[in-house]
């Protein structure tokens, strides 16, 4: 059993927990994932490694209140303890030998790109951030973000917390204003990587992904979380979680992601009904 230190709502949707896993904290790396289970019956849950502490030997887990599993995930409180913690999983992001990077995150996708943005400037590198929400109650990790980046644009759609717009056109206007990247590495929902990469295509800019498709042991054996890179199968959980960008096919992960939905939605509806009669 590992045990919860902290608990924190982010934002009405997406917390935070610090998870007291010392052999975990001791090995993982920026672009790692770790498997949770909340109780023994539970579902298996993928989710990036956000934060880690060597030192204190904990583990930093963001996620996202989106189905059953994060519900019950949610449940939980500091003090308790989740049934399995198993990581660290996936290959370490390359982030050596890299200059000038510019990281865009998109909604729940920057608790995904924190870790990269801080290693890229514990290395030394200089760091353009680009982070974009749906609205201002929505963002999260911004005073995060800020300690490790060099410059740092913050984007919502509705325009009700800093630039109005898309990240893409963040991004597209930094190019233009003459920062040469070494790469760009985008986090965040499936469109998002998408049009980021789409843009970076123009300029020639190498740009790295992190793919989240449905995973369900996170060693490779299930076969859940294959994608189509450079026209050969790829597995996120052991070739991934980064891809070159320009070589995935997102159109193919877009339709792929969206087979569970209505699972999903019933399976959120059932942990709803379950919690309310808890409640009673």
């Amino acid at each position: 059993m590992y045990k919860i230190l902290e608990k924190v709502s982010l934002n009405p949707t997406v917390s935070k927990m610090i998870i007291d896993a010392p052999l975990i904290a001791k090995k993982a790396q920026a672009g790692q994932f770790i498997i949770v289970r909340a109780k023994d019956d539970s579902e298996r849950i993928p989710l990036t490694i956000a934060d880690y502490d060597r030192e204190n030997g904990t583990v930093t887990i963001i996620y996202q209140i989106v189905g059953g599993s994060t519900m019950e995930l949610d449940t939980l409180c500091a003090g308790d303890s989740v049934a399995d913690f198993v990581g660290p999983l996936g290959k370490p992001s390359k982030l050596e030998n890299l200059k000038k990077v510019a990281v865009v995150g998109g909604g729940v996708g920057c608790a995904i790109a924190y870790p990269t943005a801080k290693r890229l400037h514990e290395l030394g590198c200089e760091v353009h951030t680009v982070a974009g929400f749906r609205n201002k109650d929505l963002v999260i990790l911004e005073d995060e973000f800020k300690a490790v980046s060099d410059k740092m644009v913050m984007m919502t759609d509705d325009g009700s917390y800093g630039e109005k717009g898309l990240v893409t056109a963040a991004l597209e206007k930094l190019i233009n204003e003459g920062n040469e990247y070494d790469e760009v590495i985008a986090i965040g929902p499936l469109v998002m990587m998408k049009f980021v990469c789409q843009v970076t295509k123009k300029y020639n800019i190498k740009t790295t992904v992190s793919m989240n498709p449905i995973m369900i042991d996170g060693t490779g054996m299930c076969g859940g979380c294959r994608l189509t890179v450079n026209g050969e199968t790829k597995f996120a959980c052991v070739d991934g979680p980064d891809f070159d960008g320009h070589l995935v096919d997102f159109d193919e992960a877009m339709l792929r992601s969206s087979m569970y939905k209505d699972f999903e939605s019933h399976k959120r509806e059932e942990n709803c009904n379950l919690l309310k009669k808890e409640v009673e």
